[in-house]
This record gives structure tokens, sequence and C-alpha cells, in this order.
């Protein structure tokens, strides 16, 4: 259950209360009886892991050196393949 704060509107007075999000709003204070008021406040959220910033994508620059690696793999691969089919021609 989420806890919500109120403050009173004639006396200042700052109140919580655990209420279900259908619950109605608290409308007394418990101090003067005065009109309460819900306050609004920011939520602390924490990212974690990746993929929450734009520094977690991959660089421009190494997306191209891997593609580099692996043509240049493949290149070295087919060399030996050439290699082996031309002796086995001569043999």
């Amino acid at each position: 259950m989420p806890i919500y704060e109120y403050a009173c509107t004639v006396c200042g007075e700052r109140t919580e209360a655990k209420q279900g999000f259908d619950d109605p709003p608290l409308e007394k204070c418990p101090n003067c009886g005065g009109h309460l008021r819900k306050l609004y406040s920011p939520v602390g959220i924490v990212f974690k892991g990746s993929g929450f910033y734009s520094t977690d994508g991959k660089k421009s620059g190494q997306s191209k050196k891997s593609s580099e690696k692996s043509e240049t793999k493949t290149t070295k691969a087919d060399k030996t393949d050439k290699k082996s089919s031309s002796t086995e021609k001569s043999a």
C-alpha cells in the first residue's frame, strides 16, 4: 500500500496515511479539523542494468571495427582453403 502525505490548509501540519489506490483521500486534519490537501513529491527511481542511458549503446567506431574483424577472419579462412585446394590439384 502506498503512503500519501497530506498538509492542513489551516495549521500547516503534515500527516502521512497508508491508503489503497481506491481509498478516498483524507479531508479533515487530525489536529485542528481543518481541510487537508494531498501533497505530491518526486519519487526516487534507480535505474539498474544496461540500456537506460544514451552512453550504453554501441559506439560508431566499435561497430566498424567489429565488422572489419569478421571480414579478416573470413579472408584468412579463405586463404587456407585456397592453399589446400591448390595443393590437392597438383598432387
